[in-house]
């Protein structure tokens, strides 16, 4: 049963026209919608995610009104965090982050880098993201320069440039 606690009784969550649940956004979410929309989402992504994090509430008039009363504040709140995001799509392009990997004589390695170790390399760079904000193809499995895709936020896409080393280790021995 998909229920909310509220005031110290459980108040039933709006069923959709689909048989999901009905919430509106607080803040926009990628590929689901922007401020202010009510969607329909499966029970488990409202319970265990959106509701939350406080995404999304209860689609009622009372928060509907209070969403169109905020609206420009929300909308320059939006903008800053753009603005931000973007900022911060500037500075993840600027670096070059470079790993360190056990390889053999070809340049192949013994295991492979994926967005774990990038992360990892960019927190070093006081800067924050998450396994899927990191975008490749696959892992990276050779010595070299690689070019990996970034999704920043919806439309905030950059480019990184990571460099897979052989261990230091490795030379000296």
């Amino acid at each position: 049963m998909a229920r909310t606690k509220t005031g110290g009784r459980f108040k039933r969550l709006p069923k959709g026209p689909n048989g999901g649940i009905q919430l509106m956004l607080i803040q926009s979410v990628d590929q689901l919608g922007n401020q202010g929309d009510v969607v329909e989402v499966k029970r488990g992504f409202a319970m265990n995610y959106l509701l939350p994090q406080g995404l999304a509430t209860i689609a009622t008039d009372h928060h509907s009104r209070m969403i169109e009363k905020h609206r420009n504040r929300l909308a320059e709140l939006q903008q800053e965090k753009l603005g931000k995001l973007k900022d911060m799509a500037t500075a993840i392009s600027l670096q070059s982050i470079t790993i360190e990997a056990s390889a053999n004589d070809e340049g192949t390695l013994y295991g492979s880098v994926g967005a774990t170790e990038i992360i990892a390399a960019l927190k070093q760079n006081d800067i924050n993201l998450n396994a899927d904000q990191i975008r490749l193809d696959g892992p990276l499995r050779d010595l070299g320069l690689y070019t990996v895709k970034v999704h920043v936020y919806q439309e905030i896409d950059t480019e990184l440039k990571v460099w897979v080393v052989p261990q230091s280790d490795d030379e000296a021995g």
